[in-house]
């Protein structure tokens, strides 16, 4: 959806037309949200009675657009005698600022017109089409105009009011509420401008915001100017003469700003929200692999992850939640369904990738920053995690980790990251059965028990604890490459179904192998060929599918689109076992790709052949910003210049793609302190 702006500030954010209008659509979500809940569905401007012609258009800044606008059709003779700038900010409370400049020679009467409207939407009504169970209210009050809803003790409600500035003659100019909106009046003198303000207030029970209301701390508000500046002064300087590259990594650098989200649990500190307009919240699986992609360059972005999902870690068996002792969490959410348990987000834990990640981030994060107080505090939800694997994830009794909804009909069916309905799929098109045992949850689960006797060696004091793991570990690697490996086809089967017999598509998933180090040296060479052939890689990326498999589209969700994440993930498993070319031409073909969407990689786009569509095609509900997207250029940048962290020193071996004569990674963070790459 190119032709939407979007404009966001962690918990809260705004979808517009390219005016700065919205309206509710039936097909995406526009409007003003925050914690879950469309707090306006209406936001409508006309002057004098007539809709504004858009311009330009600057959205440079995550939290702030700037619209400029005419009241004029669009024609070879456009002349008009006035302009708009409109400054659209979210930073706790909505600020929609008109600058209206006459250019005339003449005073002209204005009438501003706002028409607004909310239908408190829970986002999860938005994607099911359900219809709502409260009682709506309007009122004006001290000259607002407030819109609430309340359904027993869950209440909404959102206060809009105007200021009309100090530019133009008070005695010229006043403003009216009524339910349906706001109107104000002027005359504006000739080469004058006015500058007003229209606010809109999201708010909670008692009319306190939302997080009070729901028992969160206030969040610390610094200038958001400030903040982004900041942030952008502690990441690592990229110098490249190849221009989407650098355009890319700037904007993945301002996403993640963007995404920063403030969990009611996590003390203040910031994770990554996996994307909008869908998935603004916290997101085990989402959070944890942006949070790796980025430590070389947000290191914090971890520590607020490892922290945050801790303290939701399962305790208990609850079927409606899919909670298990260990488990961490998938989704949190705090909107009108989850409220009142139409669906088991309070939190969900169906997934079961996210636990065996939580470890694999946890031995990564220290070993770039060396916080070795981190791996001791959380050292009881680390074990927690390692033993929900094999006891809980291995449903089966047979050393895998298998997935099986529990909290029917709302959870998920397949709990890995490709959660479609469709994603797990026979190449001739049958879906399996269940439990089901995808490929890739084995390589996390090989990684975790890797690392984790690393931590129990080092920092646990606990070696017979290590040599366990290490153990258990080998024997995981040696079954894996025997019960999954299909030697008519020479790659590893998707999945197990549950009757231990492989489904056997070939999907990007065996790419996630490689980089878990689970696939056995003597079949990395073929894994290798089949990700780089044509019928997975795609010239744009490797696809999630294999084009010559039944369910294969190149605009199905899991089966043929082409992913950003996945993609770097594979670029790094590729590197991790010798193929450096291999993993080259993934990069660039990505890095390529990010150039056709303004240097913003979105969730996902079209699986098409690169040479018949010359561009990457859109995939039309796609999160953008997306956290995890934004991450890939990281990640890819990691694997081009090949950054490990080797005891108290980075080390580095490039290996650029085609077309690259320079790259330089200038204070690059960790335990060294801060170090310059360049290739």
């Amino acid at each position: 959806m190119s032709d939407l702006v979007r404009i966001l500030d962690g918990n809260s954010f705004v979808v517009t037309d390219r005016r700065g209008d919205f309206s509710a659509s039936p097909t995406f979500p526009t409007g003003l949200f925050s914690w879950d809940t469309r707090f306006l569905s209406k936001w409508r401007l006309t002057i004098n009675g007539r809709s504004l012609y858009s311009l330009s258009l600057d959205d440079l800044q995550y939290y702030q657009a700037r619209f400029f606008l005419a009241p004029a059709s669009a024609t070879h003779d456009f002349d008009s005698t006035m302009s708009i700038i409109r400054q659209q900010t979210i930073n706790d409370e909505f600020e929609d600022q008109l600058t209206i400049i006459s250019h005339g020679d003449e005073p002209v009467d204005l009438v501003v017109r706002l028409d607004v409207a909310s239908d408190f939407a829970d986002i999860f009504e938005i994607r099911h089409q359900t219809k709502k169970k409260g009682g709506y209210t309007s009122r004006i009050e001290n000259g607002s105009l407030f819109l609430g809803y309340q359904r027993e003790d869950f209440h909404r409600e959102v206060m809009i009011s105007c200021d009309l500035g100090s530019e133009i003659d008070p005695g010229n100019c006043r403003s009216e509420v009524d339910l349906d909106g706001l109107t104000a009046t002027g005359r504006l003198e000739p080469k004058k401008m006015w500058v007003l303000k229209l606010r809109a207030a999201m708010l909670g029970p008692g009319r306190r915001t939302v997080r009070a209301s729901l028992g969160g701390t206030p969040r610390r508000r610094p200038s958001l100017a400030e903040d982004l500046e900041l942030w952008f002064d502690n990441a690592p300087r990229l110098e490249t003469d190849h221009e989407s590259l650098a355009g890319t990594y700037r904007r993945s650098i301002a996403d993640l700003a963007a995404l920063r989200y403030t969990p009611l649990v996590s003390a203040g500190l910031s994770v990554p929200a996996a994307g909008l307009p869908w998935f603004m919240t916290i997101f085990g699986r989402d959070s944890i692999i942006t949070s790796f992609q980025a430590l070389p360059f947000a290191p914090q972005l971890a520590a607020a992850t490892i922290y945050t999902l801790s303290i939701p870690q399962g305790s208990r068996l609850d079927d409606f939640r899919d909670e298990e002792p260990g488990k961490v969490l998938h989704e949190f959410r705090y909107g009108e369904s989850a409220a009142f348990e139409e669906q088991p987000h309070t939190p969900y834990y169906g997934s079961a990738d996210a636990t065996p990640l939580y470890v694999v981030l946890m031995d990564e994060y220290e070993r770039w920053t060396g916080d070795a107080a981190m791996v001791h505090r959380f050292e009881r939800e680390a074990r927690a995690a390692l033993d929900w694997i094999d006891t809980y994830g291995d449903a089966m009794g047979n050393g895998y980790i298998w997935y099986q909804r529990r909290s029917a009909p709302r959870g998920l069916q397949n709990q890995c990251w490709k959660d479609s309905d469709d994603g797990i799929c026979y190449r001739d098109g049958r879906l399996p059965g269940f439990p089901r045992a995808t490929c890739e949850l084995q390589g996390y689960a090989y990684d975790a028990k890797i690392r984790g006797a690393r931590l129990a060696r080092e920092f646990w004091g606990d070696p017979a604890y290590a040599e366990r793991l290490e153990r258990e570990a080998a024997d995981l690697k040696q079954r894996f490459n025997r019960d999954f490996w299909i030697e008519r086809h020479g790659y590893y089967a998707l999945a197990l179904d549950t009757n231990g017999d492989q489904v056997d598509a070939l999907a990007s998933n065996i790419g996630h192998l490689l980089w878990s180090g689970i696939v056995d040296e003597s079949r990395a060479d073929q894994v290798a060929r089949h990700l780089m052939s044509p019928e997975l890689f795609s010239g744009w990326g490797v696809r999630t599918l294999a084009t010559d498999q039944a369910r294969y589209n190149p605009i199905g969700y899991h089966i043929g689109t082409v992913w950003p994440f996945d993609n770097s993930l594979i670029a790094w498993g590729l590197r991790r076992y010798g193929f450096d070319r291999e993993s080259a031409r993934i990069a660039i073909a990505v890095i390529e790709a990010a150039g056709y969407f303004a240097g913003r990689l979105p969730e996902a786009f079209g699986g098409y052949e690169r040479d018949l569509t010359r561009y990457p095609v859109e995939y039309p509900t796609a999160c953008s910003p997306q956290a995890w997207s934004a991450g890939a250029t990281l990640l890819l940048l990691r694997a081009m210049l090949g950054l490990e962290p080797v005891g108290d020193q980075l080390v580095s071996r490039p290996s650029l793609p085609d077309g690259f004569d320079r790259l330089v990674l200038r204070n690059v963070p960790g335990r060294w302190g801060r170090k310059d790459v360049s290739a």
